[in-house]
């Protein structure tokens, strides 16, 4: 195959879901320069842009947006994997308007509900006073629900061990580890089902022997 066929078909895969490639192109610059800065200040700075409910209580309208826009730890390339095996046919199947709006909904009520269950936890001696500064940044809310949402993607019965496999991987977390993160997960994950209202209309679902037999034929 030519190079030029192949960059072109990148473009369309790319143009297809702009959302998603913004959004991660942003999430590039913000993961570069946190490289850029000192241990004891990226924690300063990125607790600052944290969900936690310090920042809550304060600014929340801020906190909410400037959280979805770094990643804590610094690797940028497995979310770009994520991002296009996930979020990228997410959009295009849904429009960048609803695929945006599960993005949303996921990460603010996942982030608000997690964080409350942390400040009862604090109030009745379960969890430590310091936890109120805890560092909660990141896109894995908002991916957790559109892993979600792409269950109603996939036809029957394919659709069933699909949606196991998912309550799995953030049910699990949440059974053994039950921190505010790995129940924030899980909310994302319910919301992400709650949110099939939104794919009425957007097609048939896909049979997953069809799709991958069908670059063969």
């Amino acid at each position: 195959m030519r190079i030029d066929r192949v960059l072109h078909r990148a473009w369309r895969h790319v143009c297809g879901a702009p959302g998603t490639y913004v959004w991660l192109g942003i999430l590039f610059v913000t993961t570069v320069a946190v490289h850029q800065m000192s241990p004891e200040f990226e924690q300063q700075f990125l607790r600052q842009r944290s969900t936690n409910i310090h920042e809550l209580s304060n600014t929340p309208v801020r906190v909410l947006i400037a959280s979805a826009m770094w990643i804590d730890g610094g690797h940028w390339l497995p979310y770009a994997v994520l991002y296009t095996v996930f979020h990228a046919p997410a959009e295009r199947w849904l429009g960048t308007a609803r695929w945006l709006l599960v993005c949303v909904a996921a990460h603010v009520l996942a982030s608000l509900i997690s964080e409350g269950a942390l400040l009862l936890a604090i109030r009745h001696g379960v969890a430590p006073l310091s936890a109120v500064n805890t560092l909660d940044i990141g896109v894995s809310y908002a991916l957790a629900g559109v892993i979600a949402v792409l269950t109603y993607r996939i036809a029957l019965p394919w659709r069933y061990p699909y949606l196991l496999a998912v309550l799995a991987v953030y049910g699990v977390p949440l059974a053994t580890g039950r921190t505010f993160t790995d129940l924030g997960h899980f909310i994302s994950v319910l919301i992400g089902l709650a949110c099939y209202p939104l794919v009425r209309g957007r097609g048939k679902a896909r049979n997953p022997k069809e799709t991958v037999a069908a670059p063969r034929g």
